[in-house]
């Protein structure tokens, strides 16, 4: 029977998107990126009665995409598509240096 090696077992310790299961599991302990922070302060300026606020970048820390999740009262009685052009005329600046972003908006429920 072989020894087990590192090398053998990459493909057990990768996940689905292809990250190493190590720097995910970093990225769970990890505070906030630099590009995290601005985009969540951004958002909290434009959006102030915002009750939720969650930014990730998705792009393994480089900045280039960002997942956003904001609940706020400003898109009570807007379509999906209208909160979505609120959350990125909020970033226009930001957007410009990013490859993509994946926006989820929602109302609080009382």
């Amino acid at each position: 029977m072989a020894a087990w090696s590192p090398a053998a077992g990459a493909p057990l310790l990768r996940r689905s998107r292809g990250l190493p299961l190590l720097y995910c599991v970093h990225r769970l302990f990890a505070s906030q990126t630099e590009g995290e922070l601005q985009v969540t302060q951004v958002l909290r300026e434009k959006f102030p009665r915002a009750t939720a606020i969650k930014v990730t970048d998705i792009s393994g820390g480089c900045g280039a995409m960002y997942e956003i999740k904001i609940e706020s009262e400003e898109f009570k009685e807007k379509r999906t598509v209208q909160q979505h052009q609120m959350v990125n005329q909020a970033l226009k600046e930001e957007i410009k240096g990013m490859h993509g972003l994946r926006i989820f908006t929602s109302v609080p429920k009382h």
